[in-house]
This record gives structure tokens, C-alpha cells and sequence, in this order.
């Protein structure tokens, strides 16, 4: 049996899709890149404000075609995020928190 290997070539247009996942909090949001298959790309540190937003949606893109974020706290401390993401035609879905106190902890998963 002949085994003959081929390298994929993309072209520099094609961009993979990127998922972002960000916690929240009041002063500041940490954001995180995966790739398609869920591997981390990386994680940063945003001030909650509108500029900070458009950074860290540009950081995000920086990865490739950002398909889907999912942020905590749509309804509180990432509600100005999650607008923001949407308004850029991004699909936002709201993150479940976690930690120890969340359901995951009781066995309610």
C-alpha cells in the first residue's frame, strides 16, 4: 500500500471561525479565543466601556471570522457588550456562570 501524503494550501482569505467566551465584571471583561475545535487561541483583558468593546471585538477578529460569542451576564455587567457584538452582526448567546457556587457544584448540570 502507497501512502502519498498532500499538504492543504488555503488561500490567505479564507479565515477560520472564531468563538469568543467573556466573563464580565463591572470595571473590566476577559475574553478568550477558541478555534473551531474548541483549542485557545488566547485570553485578554478589556476595560468595560464602549472603546473597549470595539477592542475587544477587534481582538477577537484578529483570530479569524468571529461566528458566535457567548458572554455572561447579558442582562447586567455584559448587557453593553452583548449590544455591541450584536450590533457588529455577531451571534451573542448568554453564558451560564460558573464557579463553585453554580449549579455544576449541587450536580444540577
Amino acid at each position: 500500500m502507497t501512502v502519498t501524503i498532500v499538504e492543504e494550501t488555503r488561500p490567505i482569505t479564507c479565515r477560520a471561525a472564531i468563538t469568543g467566551g467573556v466573563d464580565t465584571h463591572a470595571d473590566t471583561h476577559v475574553a478568550a479565543a477558541l478555534d473551531p475545535v474548541g483549542g485557545l487561541l488566547g485570553v485578554a483583558e478589556f476595560p468595560a466601556t464602549a472603546a473597549g468593546y470595539a477592542r475587544l471585538l477587534g481582538w477577537l477578529g484578529g483570530f479569524g471570522t468571529v461566528c458566535l460569542v457567548g458572554i455572561e451576564g447579558t442582562g447586567s455587567y455584559g448587557a453593553g457588550l452583548a449590544r455591541h457584538v450584536t450590533a457588529a452582526g455577531v451571534r451573542v448567546v448568554e453564558g451560564r456562570p460558573g464557579g463553585p457556587a453554580g449549579p455544576a457544584a449541587s450536580g444540577q448540570v
